[in-house]
């Protein structure tokens, strides 16, 4: 029987080669491996390319080939992957894959790691399974198992879903909140001020903001790439790092490049319609031109060219076109006039916060930025040891947190606006995310502090940064628009 022989291999083998892809961007990778019956659990880290491919295309192929054999005699597996998430069943592959090796047993039973879903384990069911024997009469066989193939509706939702996740990652779609926010508030700021609104220029704006955003996401991913930074960085998350798009083999470099070319030319051809629009000629050399040249710029030579980032003017560049840029160009398109001081004033929190998400974020990424000489300024205020010296980065941020917030009152009491004084309940994150802080640092400047595992526990200040950020823009547009509608 055919099953017979292909349960012999299996359970005689405990190594595999494991092949993914995604978007035509092969993966190969040897695994350790249990088997129950035709059933195949294998352990990894999350992070890893093969695990992140996984996510996003669970069809797989792999080979198992016993050691020892004479000629070639081998399993060619087609099946599909997929992350166990069942606790009874964590504990299976568990114990399975730890009676064929107790080579990742620290990593499997480290509660740090499990905590933070860095272990991960998984499984595969095949579809079909070539049989080879080439000693044999019959060299090939195949084994069909077609209950293994997920439903037609299961492929399509799944496909769309994954999609879906697939793009949000390349264009980091979590952090485009960092354009929504001061968006909004100009425009806010411009009804507040006139009573009147322009829907069509207001999406017009929005759409051409974003994709300013995506373009330079993305072409921030191409150059952290061609400088190595990172593929040298080893304390990545979800809030620094980059995209790891192109290091988990979602993108090419090349695409990468296109899609941000594509999006940069999706502002370009906005603003142009826009200033047709309001300036009666594409190419007028309106406020609106130079404001959107300067914020392209700005987004080619956040990593290119100019390289502001690896110089110390990334957070300066960030500032200018996520604060003042944005707002003051959303609330002029409205009207073609704005009120400069009161603009001005109430965009400096909105972009000093959105630099100290940037700036908190460099924390982890300290070690990777300095091999690849990017001198951001977290760099250069932790000094050039082996041990970064954080307190001084982070008193720095405490210090601009709480600047940001005397902006608001200050720029509340000039404009006569109190209603604005809403966006200072974020100052009740901002007390627990330094209380955290400052807690972390005390942990990080002991003789035996993890310094690999420290950075991770960090994080929850990276969130509440964000948080306080996009909180405080919406909770100033809610002030300008409460003022207006009262």
């Amino acid at each position: 029987m055919l099953k017979d022989k292909v349960l012999d291999l299996l359970n005689r083998s405990n190594f595999l080669t494991l092949s993914t892809s995604v978007a035509g961007n092969p993966s190969a990778a040897n695994v350790y491996f249990a088997n129950d019956g035709l059933d195949i659990y294998f352990f990894t880290f999350n992070p890893s390319r093969k695990a992140v491919q996984i996510a996003f295309n669970p069809k797989v192929q792999c080979v198992v080939r016993p050691d020892g054999e004479d000629g070639i005699k081998e399993l060619q597996i087609d099946g599909f992957a997929k992350k166990i998430t069942d606790e009874s069943e964590k504990e299976k592959a568990r114990e399975l894959i730890l009676k064929v090796t107790e080579a990742f047993s620290e990593y499997m039973h480290d509660d740090f790691l499990i905590a933070n879903d860095v272990v991960g384990y998984y499984k595969i069911k095949p579809t079909t399974i070539k049989y080879v024997d080439f000693y044999a009469d019959t060299q090939f066989e195949w084994m069909e198992l077609p209950e293994n193939n997920p439903g037609l509706l299961s492929q399509l939702i799944g496909n769309f879903s994954r999609n879906l996740k697939y793009w949000i990652t390349i264009i980091r779609a979590p952090f485009l909140t960092a354009t929504i926010a001061p968006i909004l508030l100009g425009s806010a700021i411009a009804y507040n001020q006139f009573g009147t609104f322009n829907w069509p220029i207001f999406w017009l704006v929005f759409v051409g903001a974003l994709f300013a955003h995506i373009g330079t996401n993305v072409i921030n991913d191409y150059f952290d790439h061609t400088s190595r930074n990172d593929e040298m960085n080893k304390l990545f998350s979800p809030f620094n790092g980059g995209s790891r798009a192109i290091q988990s083999g979602l993108i090419t470099p090349a695409s990468t490049l296109i899609v941000s070319i594509i999006s940069f030319a999706i502002t370009i051809a906005i603003g142009l319609e826009l200033n047709n629009i309001v300036f009666g000629n594409y190419f007028a050399m309106s406020i609106l031109m130079y404001l959107g040249l300067i914020g392209v710029f700005l987004g080619i030579m956040y990593t290119g060219l100019l390289r502001l980032a690896y110089n110390g003017f990334g957070d300066l560049a960030v500032f200018i076109g996520f604060g003042p840029l944005m707002v003051y160009g959303a609330a002029y398109m409205q009207n073609q006039t704005v009120d400069p001081i009161t603009t001005l004033l109430f965009s400096l929190p909105v972009g000093i916060l959105i630099a100290l998400v940037l700036f908190i974020n460099c924390f982890q990424d300290y070690n990777a930025d300095k091999a690849a000489n990017k001198n951001s300024w977290v760099v250069r205020l932790a000094g050039p040891g082996e041990k970064a010296n954080y307190r001084i980065p982070f008193n720095i941020w405490k210090n601009l947190m709480l600047l940001s917030f005397a902006i608001i009152v200050g720029a509340s009491i000039y404009t006569g606006n109190l209603f604005a004084l809403i966006a200072l309940i974020p100052v009740l994150i901002f007390n627990f995310a330094q209380k955290k802080g400052y807690a972390w640092l005390e942990q990080w400047e002991k003789e035996d502090a993890n310094l690999q595992q420290l950075p991770y526990e960090l994080l929850i200040v990276n969130v509440s940064t964000i948080g306080i950020h996009f909180l405080t823009g919406i909770l100033l547009t809610l002030g300008f628009l409460i003022s207006a509608w009262i």
